[in-house]
């Protein structure tokens, strides 16, 4: 079968899709909730960083479910969230205990994250598989260890976003990471198929495919990028644009281009490394606006 070019990711292509438009009259609710399901007692930053920068992408509520042990760091730390905590097991992975916590705010959640910062790969796996049915009209980000999912679902029947990196797509296909890299849209688009999900490949050159074989790609080369925590706020960017409307690959793609601009205003004024994860939502709004002016 004959399948298109991956599409390069420029400015034509964004000014040619813009993100959904901000009503002037509109308000938090209609922007869209994002519920971030992250962290532990050994990473609550991560439920931080994500949560910051859905709200950072215009998302206009946020709800942060993490463990009980980093549910009050996670208060104080993000004011502008409605945080549940959740109860953890022996291994720090949410319990199957906190499900009815959130079944309440199904109905309410345009787009959803799951994954940054989680630990205890069984118990997050468990939790993943009973949580995705109630959040069936939400758009889904899964993330990092709650990744691990797609090894047993195989295929997924509701609107999921993956975000792996090449090791963690090496992790998930059983194949060599070396391959991998060689060919990032190819083997987005395959498994963009085979999950019937939107795939991120993430890397220098970052690929974003759908289902049904469209592609996109994305180069930048941004060493500073590389840091702890950068790919939570990657994923909570993405999962904010979802949750004001954009649609899985939509979001995906422009997440994936804030993101990286971000880095580079970044780079340019504090040099190519040492720039913090934590200082790149701050650059969403502006870049977001820059997009939203009209072409010189």
């Amino acid at each position: 079968m004959n399948r298109p070019a991956p599409r390069e990711i420029d400015d034509a292509l964004l000014r040619g899709w813009p993100l959904p438009a901000i009503e002037d009259d509109g308000d938090k609710e209609s922007r869209g909730r994002v519920l971030v399901v992250a962290g532990s007692r050994e990473m609550p930053g991560a439920a931080v960083l994500a949560g910051t920068a859905a709200l950072r992408a215009g998302a206009g509520k946020l709800v942060i479910a993490t463990p009980q042990s980093a549910s009050e760091t996670v208060a104080r730390s993000v004011p502008e969230a409605r945080v549940i905590a959740l109860p953890e097991a022996r291994d720090g992975s949410p319990s199957r205990l906190g499900l009815a916590r959130l079944e309440g705010i199904a109905g309410a959640t345009a787009a959803m994250l799951v994954g940054p910062g989680m630990i205890g790969r069984e118990g997050t796996v468990a939790f993943v598989h009973e949580l995705l049915p109630l959040f069936r009209s939400s758009i889904t980000l899964l993330d990092a260890l709650a990744m691990d999912a797609v090894e047993s679902l195989a295929r997924f029947d509701q609107p999921v976003i993956l975000t792996p990196h090449a090791g963690e797509m090496a992790h998930l296909t059983g194949r060599e990471k070396e391959a991998l890299q060689e060919q990032p849209a190819a083997v987005a688009r395959r498994q963009a198929c085979a999950w019937n999900a939107c795939v991120t490949l993430k890397g220098a050159t970052t690929c974003v495919a759908a289902p049904d074989q469209r592609s996109w790609i994305h180069s930048l080369q941004a060493p500073g990028l590389g840091t702890s925590g950068s790919g939570d706020v990657l994923a909570g960017i993405i999962a904010g644009l979802a949750a004001r409307g954009a649609q899985p690959e939509h979001a995906a793609i422009w997440g994936v281009v804030l993101h990286a601009r971000a880095g580079a205003a970044l780079a340019r004024r504090h040099g190519a490394l040492g720039y913090l994860a934590r200082e790149l939502a701050a650059e969403i709004p502006a870049l977001m606006h820059s997009f939203a002016s009209p072409a010189a």
